[in-house]
């Protein structure tokens, strides 16, 4: 495959991941790195809501260093500084000097997407590595510098094992394949070792593909729940294009855009710039998240690099950079944790990583109150994972939930009381004999995240809870 980087790349790479590495025990957990924590020590082939690798990953890093935040992070970091190393790389394939592929390099590591997927541990962070490995597979591909069987393979491999990771790379796929279909070059289509490298990407993800058939396919519940705006990140259609700007890096899209007519301009290459329009349509109509392009702007960035810097003044590319930088106080926990509100109505996910330890011992101050033998149930799995994180010191139990994968990792004996922690007031009306309320979490400094003014209910359930666990599930 030929070296990746030159010093360029390589210097704005380490400068990324040194700058990851410092603020990553910074705040706290995310909801979801709390929740691969528990799937983690759950190890199977699938789960309603994501493939395997990440849950996994999750054990492996605890295991390495238990409690630790930069080691779980670790990985997501490395991924960062990969993805900075592949945009350079892919740069200098398309034609850059020096000077461009730096630019290329620096654009990546200040967009807030490479930023923030750096930074926590996500199936997204995974996803965002196999799609920039397979966009430079492709364009060496497209460009003709790789030929036979060996590099198809390989595809098949990245896509594959980035299918065990996140579903999207599926998506990739399609677009890959509606773009050779519109655009070309459609000869490509008739050599047998695309179609054997989609076959190696479908034997590699066959587990999860089975786990999911045999389970009733829920992750696309999942996704319909997602698509209908009930994810605390999902956005609605009108939004998804200013967040995409916004998430990206508004001052970064010159860039990407004269990556796109780069491409464009190419007639082996114009069939990416077709992907990403062809994406760029489908999560519009489908309801997805901007974020689920991201893996395609490390190659529009280096596609954009050197026309950028070579139709500008000299300073402005610089310029450009620079104007992004404000992107880290929003991607990252540099701040204060009093003074993130603003980058938190930005940034949803940043206060998903405050208050945990406090929610906990908030309630554990209330199950104290509480009968010996009360159980406690979450409305979510952050609530679960976070209980089961901070709560055996605090004298806590095991938490129960009904969300994603918690729902089958049981639920409370017979008929045992329960504190009910998040949970939708109008279930708990229909299943408790007996309800009342006994706290309310806050969040540090008033935050607005969403565990904030949470309620704490005591419930003597009307039924067994084997009877009533079906209502508590929920996929989303």
């Amino acid at each position: 495959m030929g070296v990746l980087a030159r010093r360029p790349s390589i210097a704005v790479a380490a400068a990324s991941g040194l700058l990851l590495l410092l603020v990553s025990g910074r705040y706290g957990y995310h909801r979801d790195e709390l929740y691969f924590l528990e799937a983690g020590r759950h190890l199977a082939w699938g789960y309603p809501d994501q493939p395997p690798i990440v849950p996994a990953l999750a054990r492996l890093m605890s295991w390495l260093a238990p409690s630790s935040l930069p080691v779980l992070r670790l990985p997501s970091m490395l991924v960062a500084v990969a993805v900075v190393l592949l945009a350079g790389a892919m740069a200098r394939r398309l034609g850059a000097r020096a000077s461009g592929e730096a630019f290329a390099a620096a654009a990546t590591a200040t967009s807030g997407f490479v930023l923030a997927m750096g930074h926590l541990l996500s199936t997204a962070t995974v996803d965002l590595l196999g799609w920039t490995l397979l966009t430079y597979l492709f364009v060496r591909l497209l460009q003709g510098d790789l030929a036979g069987p060996r590099p198809w393979l390989l595809a098949g491999l990245v896509a594959g094992v980035t299918l065990m990771a996140n579903v999207l790379v599926a998506f990739l796929l399609v677009g890959v394949l509606a773009g050779l279909l519109i655009s070309g070059p459609r000869a490509l289509l008739r050599s047998r070792w695309p179609w054997v490298a989609a076959g190696v990407a479908l034997l590699v993800g066959l587990p999860y593909l089975l786990w999911q058939a045999g389970n009733g396919w829920p992750q696309l519940r999942v996704a319909g729940d997602i698509a209908a705006g009930g994810s605390g990140s999902s956005v609605s259609r009108p939004l998804f294009l200013p967040l995409l700007l916004v998430q990206a890096g508004p001052w970064l899209a010159p860039v990407w855009i004269a990556g796109v007519v780069r491409l464009r301009r190419d007639p082996r290459l114009r069939c990416l710039a077709t992907t990403f329009l062809v994406l760029v349509v489908l999560f519009l109509v489908l309801g997805g998240k901007p974020y689920y392009l991201a893996g395609l702007f490390p190659l529009l960035l280096a596609a954009g690099a050197q026309p950028v810097v070579d139709r500008v003044w000299r300073w402005v590319p610089t310029a450009l950079v620079v104007l992004s930088l404000p992107a880290v106080l929003i991607a990252l926990p540099v701040l204060p944790e009093r003074a993130a509100g603003p980058a938190i109505a930005i940034n949803y996910d940043l206060g998903e990583t405050i208050g945990w330890p406090r929610f906990a011992a908030q309630v554990a101050a209330a199950y104290d109150e509480l009968p010996a033998g009360t159980a406690i149930v979450t409305g979510s799995y952050g609530e679960a994972g976070a209980l089961d994180r901070y709560g055996p010191p605090l004298g806590l139990p095991s938490a129960y939930s009904g969300h994603n994968a918690y729902a089958e990792w049981g639920h409370p004996p017979g008929r045992s009381p329960a504190l009910m922690v998040g949970v939708d007031p109008g279930l708990l009306r229909d299943s408790c004999a007996e309800l009342r309320t006994v706290g309310r979490l806050t969040s540090p400094h008033d935050l607005d995240i969403e565990e904030n003014g949470t309620v704490l209910s005591w419930c003597v359930p009307a039924r067994s809870w084997r009877s009533l666990w079906p209502s508590f599930t929920q996929l989303g």
